[in-house]
């Protein structure tokens, strides 16, 4: 059995392009001062966990997370600041590692890596790597990170990057180690190798009943014990949004996610986005949109389907205004998380 304080629960945000209340376009720079605004407000509502994502894309305003959550650092006190995710594989371990250790020092203690293969692959032309090198270059470079994260002196040798030979690398964190996480999409061969490195995982559920992911977090917990690991936390990231109601929540997010969803479906040959898909993942998925009953519902029953420790909800997709997403963001900590924690009391 889960002890209830073990229950975590955060923000994500890919730093969607965003709209003002009239519905007209905002810039990337307004874009970005808002999500700082964003994680404030939830800082200050007590939320545990802000996370944002790394783009390389025109509709999403945020290609460096770590230096916006080094600006959040210095307005906050408690949240905890990391990634969703790190896109490891067109990035170099070391100053991954360097950024993230700095964002620590800055935030006193309160940073956190998620490393991540990333859903685009934009990075790749970007920063001169090879898409034919996707595996190779994430699983060598994960080890590399680990290595560093235990903040050692660090021998390694892959075939992506220079070895390094009894190299220290600075700068130390004051608690001797950061948060560090990996980011899955449902690949067991992911999952076992978080479990063999031994670090939490987090599981990226974008669609259908989360239940589908609890044989991976089987997986998972019958590795570490394989491995000789202690049990570590799993985490759902899942995209959502909270209104008053169902309807105007429903209603409100359509047009967004068709702005969000329906590009990134053509760009990928998936067909036009329907509202008939959108009502079946809201009703019967994983978009957690609907009223803080309705999302509370809904969160209980991932966490108790997969057997979490920890939900991240995805709460801006597509342009939706800054006032609504601090709604969204007001009513998940104030009544959704409430709602959700003393279900999950009963457990």
């Amino acid at each position: 059995m889960i002890e209830l304080e073990t229950y975590k629960f955060g923000l994500d945000t890919f730093g969607d392009m965003s709209a003002d209340d009239a519905g007209n376009p905002v810039s990337a720079a307004q874009t970005i001062r808002n999500i700082v605004e964003q994680a404030v407000r939830a800082d200050e509502l007590g939320i545990d966990h802000f996370n944002i994502g790394e783009h390389h894309r025109d509709d999403f305003a945020v290609s460096a997370p770590d230096t916006v959550l080094a600006g959040i650092a210095t307005r906050t006190k408690n949240i905890i600041l990391g990634t969703g995710v790190t896109v490891l594989s067109s990035d170099d371990p070391v100053r991954v590692y360097q950024r993230f250790a700095t964002l620590d020092a800055l935030s006193n203690g309160r940073a956190e890596i998620t490393a991540g293969r990333g859903s685009f692959t934009e990075s790749f032309p970007l920063f001169g790597y090879h898409l034919s090198d996707y595996s190779a270059l994430f699983e060598e470079k994960l080890e590399l990170l680990v290595q560093l994260w235990q903040e050692d002196a660090v021998t390694w040798k892959g075939t992506m990057r220079a070895p390094l030979e009894n190299q220290q690398v600075y700068p130390k964190t004051e608690k001797g180690r950061m948060g560090l996480r990996v980011g899955v999409g449902g690949s067991p061969e992911s999952v076992v190798r978080a479990a063999r490195l031994g670090i939490p995982l987090a599981l990226a559920i974008i669609g259908g009943d989360p239940a589908r992911f609890a044989p991976f977090a089987h997986l998972y917990r019958d590795q570490l014990a394989k491995f000789g690991k202690p049990q570590l936390p799993i985490a759902i990231h899942s995209p959502g949004y909270v209104a008053e109601s169902d309807e105007e929540a429903i209603e409100e997010m359509w047009p967004n996610y068709l702005a969000s969803f329906g590009r990134i479906g053509r760009e990928r040959g998936w067909g036009q986005t329907s509202k008939e898909h959108y009502l079946a993942e809201v009703y019967h998925g994983s978009m957690y949109i609907g009223s803080p009953q309705t999302v509370a519902d809904k969160i209980v029953h991932a966490i108790r389907s997969v057997g979490a420790q920890r939900f991240d909800l995805k709460y801006a997709n597509g342009p939706v205004p800054n006032a609504k997403l601090i709604n969204c963001i007001e009513l998940y900590a104030n009544e959704v998380i409430p709602r959700v924690r003393k279900e999950l009391a009963k457990l």
